[in-house]
């Protein structure tokens, strides 16, 4: 039985491997667009700055490592442009078709405007090539999401000035005005100036007066064309609707990572949350159960962070403003604490948490600070992921001692505040 993989990146790698795991007797082969597979995206921004400094320190596995190790045909440069299900024939670019008994669809997502933009390794480099030779002083970057403010960040570190424009209010794609607010104020005293409510110049990026260099990072679409031609559902958030299982609504089809929807567990509606942690769990899922296996993916909460002038930011689950659009009666609360003693060096933290009124389920957090952000917001996530309570979470036995944490642990005293605020 031949296994056909589409995507050579996160998902689609991590499906064939699985795959592989599950069956050793399974014909499996790799189609990939690009030159490069299984790279690391999420590190471009530190290619770009030089703390990473080749593209190659990004590449995790080569094609020849997946032949011989793996026992995985993976072709790059191999462009898929139709599938043909009723033939079970996969039609590459050039003319070739390639038969197929069952058939993983990992096409990932595309940036959603033209110009400059920072979503390959090709793009990596070619930023990093055009800074140094352009040597900008002004710079506009399009778009306050997580790409778009690590970029505001990797300029501003070259001495850069850098203008920060977002259509919406709000940054890292949350409707969190209280988080916005913070993260704009940090970024004034950073030097970058963040304007909301703006419309992007025509034609996305390039040539924009007044700058010497804009960068577009407003967003990606998923890569879902050749898919729906082929007759895959396409969900409600734009992406491949999917079951738990990662099967599409045609037999024998599964897809995975930046194409295609999930759960978002605390909503329990379909959610397009484009990140690698995601795509690499749901290519493991498709993978074994292309291979005949039953295993299942449950959703996300939505975890993430980001660094932009020292300032770690970490977001999981829903704001409040999400939580009411949602149906639940959210009630709110922050604090602002130490991350461990003063006198060894604790730091300033904040962090809000949010929870239904109706049943005291946590439904939200969002963790601001220069350290300790990702601990914290891990315990929420994990929290959320477990369906628990704000009386229950209140309680949690967590680590002490004066080198690593406050007696009392921030994210407690957050639960403490939000239980007197609810009542």
């Amino acid at each position: 039985m031949r296994l056909v993989v589409i995507g050579g990146v996160a998902a689609g790698l991590s499906a064939a491997a699985r795959a592989r795991r599950s069956d050793r007797s399974l014909e499996i082969t790799v189609l990939e667009k690009g030159p490069v597979i299984s790279y690391g995206a999420c590190g471009l921004p530190f290619l770009v700055d030089g703390r990473v400094r080749s593209a190659e320190q990004l590449t995790v596995y080569t094609p020849e490592y997946f032949r011989k190790e793996r026992n995985i045909e993976v072709r790059t440069n191999a462009r898929a442009i139709a599938i043909s299900h009723g033939r079970r024939e996969i039609v590459v670019e050039g003319g070739e078709r390639l038969r197929y008994d069952r058939l993983i669809i990992a096409t990932g997502a595309r940036p959603a405007s033209a110009g400059i933009t920072l979503h390959t390794l090709e793009d990596g480099e070619r930023l990093k090539r055009l800074i140094l030779d352009r040597n900008p002083k002004r710079a506009l970057v399009i778009g306050a999401g997580y790409i778009g403010l690590e970029l505001a960040d990797v300029l501003r570190r070259r001495g850069v000035r850098v203008t920060l424009m977002e259509e919406s209010g709000n940054v890292l794609h949350r409707e969190d005005a209280g988080l916005s607010t913070t993260v704009r104020a940090h970024l004034e005293r950073f030097g970058v100036d963040l304007i909301f409510n703006a419309r992007a110049p025509e034609g996305g990026s390039g040539d924009v007066p007044g700058f010497d260099l804009a960068i577009s990072a407003s967003g990606l679409k998923p890569n879902v064309e050749m898919a729906s031609e082929a007759g895959v559902e396409i969900g409600r958030t734009g992406a491949i609707r999917v079951d738990e299982r990662m099967r599409t609504n045609i037999d024998g089809i599964y897809a995975a990572g930046d194409c295609a929807e999930t759960i978002h567990l605390v909503s329990g509606r379909p959610a397009w949350i484009p990140l690698g942690t995601t795509a690499n769990k749901m290519g493991r899922v498709a993978g074994a159960n292309a291979a005949g296996g039953r295993e299942r993916f449950p959703g996300v909460v939505g975890t993430s962070i980001v660094s932009v002038g020292g300032l770690g930011i970490g977001i999981c689950g829903l704001s409040a403003a999400e939580a009411r659009r949602n149906g639940f009666q959210p009630a709110s609360a922050r604090i602002s604490a130490m991350t461990k003693p003063r006198y060894l060096g604790g730091r300033p933290i904040s962090v809000e948490l949010i929870a239904d009124l109706a049943t005291t389920r946590l439904l939200g957090g969002t963790v601001t600070g220069e350290d300790g952000v990702h601990a914290a917001i891990n315990v929420i996530a994990t929290a959320l992921h477990g369906l628990m309570r704000l009386e229950d979470f209140e309680h949690l036995d967590l680590a002490y001692a004066p080198p690593f944490a406050a007696v009392w642990d921030p994210v407690l005293l957050a639960a403490q505040q939000l239980r007197k605020q609810a009542g």
